[in-house]
């Protein structure tokens, strides 16, 4: 039996019409084509601009070195990248990432703009409010009869209670004055003049001959 391969929605197969790339490269495709699965025959553009920028070997590599559940998400990403580097032969999907990140970044700046002025509008909306209240305060005291306004008054008959200052405290007690005389006779004593040892001219020893 031929090859076969799937084509168009689920559960339809085709033997006749080869692959994209095998269509493209002029070739018999077989059975264990790696390109069959990813590449439509009715869809020819995307496998000539992968192969026109990566080559089909190339491109059979990479397939090859992926597993098998993300071939197809592979497959896609090489026909999108490829299509931008034809639409762009010097940036490629670098220009088209700084693209959309320049465009991030002015989004976010008119967001936070827009955050901005919708901030000023509640802080202006609660000051009116406050405002608003605040006069419709002074509006309700104005309307109040003018008797509320006084503090009523104490009546003649009662007691005024006055609050008396305490009294000063005593004065120290004086010091006792204390006589010079009895401290100088401390230090002071009395000599008697009859202590003084008495020399005689008897006593003298004469220690010359």
């Amino acid at each position: 039996m031929g090859r076969r391969h799937m084509l168009g929605p689920p559960g339809t197969l085709n033997t006749i019409t080869p692959c994209a790339a095998c269509k493209l490269l002029r070739r018999r495709c077989a059975q264990e084509c790696p390109f069959s699965p990813y590449f439509s025959p009715h869809e020819p553009q995307k496998f000539a601009s992968v192969h026109k920028v990566f080559g089909a070997s190339n491109v059979s590599k990479m397939l090859m070195e992926v597993a098998e559940c993300s071939r197809a998400d592979a497959a896609n990403s090489l026909v999108y990248e490829a299509n931008v580097r034809l639409r762009d032969p010097v940036y490629g999907c670098m220009g088209a990432i700084s693209a959309l990140q320049q465009q991030v970044q002015s989004l976010q700046s008119e967001l936070n703009v827009l955050r901005g002025e919708i901030l000023k509008y509640k802080l202006r909306e609660a000051a009116n409010i406050n405002m608003n209240n605040m006069n419709n305060m002074n509006m309700n005291m104005n309307m109040l009869p003018a008797s509320s306004h006084h503090v009523p008054m104490l009546p003649s008959n009662s007691v005024a209670v006055s609050i008396a200052a305490p009294p000063p405290p005593p004065p120290p007690p004086p010091l006792p004055l204390t006589s010079s005389n009895s401290s100088s006779s401390i230090y002071y004593q009395q000599r008697d003049p009859n202590n003084y040892t008495r020399i005689s001219s008897d006593d003298n020893i004469s220690y010359f001959g």
